[in-house]
């Protein structure tokens, strides 16, 4: 086959991927789910088990730890709606009065404008409806809290056995497996960073925008701690909610500073704590990171756009861990040079056992 058609033959089996993954969205959304959150898990598990704590009961203490984390997320969001919507005839006055002094200060410079054709344009209960709908949609896919709770068990119980399953498989395995166990290391550390980094933009997010007085702050930081997985875009997304209320509610002097305090947090968490710990092996383009957001949202909903940078991440991090296709990985990644696959590993020697000749 010449390279043509087999690059044609490739071309048409991604597209009927592309198309079986949006057709079965209902079941891959909640599988998806359970994979992040069993990755999320694997860590604290593995480290009870280490402490000679048995694997059931390790299971089970991190299981119940994390119901109880969902179920109070659950709980945050449907409170926030509820009292939002018993707010937004305030929010509509407060915002219609801003919009009449703005008209009556243009007046002066002789601009004549009309508050209906702004107000059509200018409502922040689009931006405040969207930051809405992406936490339905994750609440939605949650609403399978049953099936993911049975996978996640499955998944972690599995996890310690899976090693020796590869080894019994595989026709080299001592040639293979150095390339899964830095794939998976990857994988947890980027999850773990991500979900680390994450944490604290939420909890910062919450208590900087409750200090200022602006409603629902356990609510914007939420949604910062979901959106801080999608670079750059993520963290715009969160804050025009936000601002966007505090413009409503406090004026613009304290929409200036919710806008300074995303802007700060972001700076410092996304281009100095996060790099720092995660390496410049563990990167994306921006083109990157964009497409996949739109690809994965358009194919998973709202769930996939959240989960769209670590689905990238994973399959560039499969890819770094086989030096065939190592120049992919670099062609996902931002311009700094073809990454070597020793220097991409977890700081464990996964990534110094490729033999000679194949790195």
């Amino acid at each position: 086959m010449g390279s043509t058609s087999k690059a044609l033959v490739v071309f048409a089996a991604l597209i009927v991927i592309v198309a079986g993954l949006k057709a079965a969205e209902d079941l891959v959304v909640p599988f998806l789910l359970a994979a992040f959150i069993a990755t999320i898990a694997a860590t604290p598990v593995f480290w009870l088990e280490k402490h000679r704590v048995p694997v059931a009961i390790s299971i089970i203490a991190v299981m119940v730890t994390m119901i109880v984390v969902l179920v109070g997320i659950g709980a945050v969001v449907a409170q926030s709606a509820g009292e939002f919507t018993q707010r937004l005839q305030f929010y509509q006055a407060n915002l219609s009065a801003q919009v009449n002094d703005v008209i009556v200060w243009l007046q002066q410079f002789g601009i004549e404008l009309s508050s209906e054709l702004i107000l059509t344009y200018f409502d922040p209960g689009t931006a405040l409806v969207l930051a809405g709908n992406t936490l339905r949609g994750f609440g939605a896919a949650l609403g399978n809290g049953f099936l993911i709770l049975l996978t996640v068990i499955f998944i972690l119980a599995e996890a310690s056995s899976f090693p020796r399953k590869l080894r019994d498989v595989l026709n080299n395995p001592e040639r293979d497996l150095p390339y899964f166990s830095r794939f998976a290391e990857n994988v947890n550390r980027y999850i773990a960073i991500k979900t680390s980094v994450s944490v604290i933009t939420g909890l910062v997010i919450g208590v900087y925008l409750a200090i200022l007085g602006v409603d629902f702050p356990v609510l914007w930081g939420l949604l910062a701690f979901l959106l801080n997985y999608v670079p750059t875009i993520g963290s715009i997304i969160a804050a025009v909610p936000a601002v966007l209320l505090a413009l409503v509610q406090l004026g613009a002097g304290s929409a200036l500073l919710t806008g300074a305090g995303f802007f700060v947090v972001n700076i410092v968490m996304g281009n100095a704590v996060e790099p720092r710990f995660m390496g410049k092996g563990l990167g994306l383009s921006t083109l990157v990171v964009f497409l996949s957001l739109v690809v994965w949202g358009w194919m998973l909903g709202p769930v996939g756009m959240l989960l769209s940078v670590p689905l990238t991440m994973t399959a560039k991090i499969a890819l770094e861990a086989n030096p065939s296709t190592i120049w992919i990985a670099h062609l996902l990644g931002p311009a700094d040079g073809l990454p070597n696959p020793t220097d991409i590993d977890t700081g464990n020697e996964a990534g110094n056992r490729i033999p000679n000749g194949e790195s």
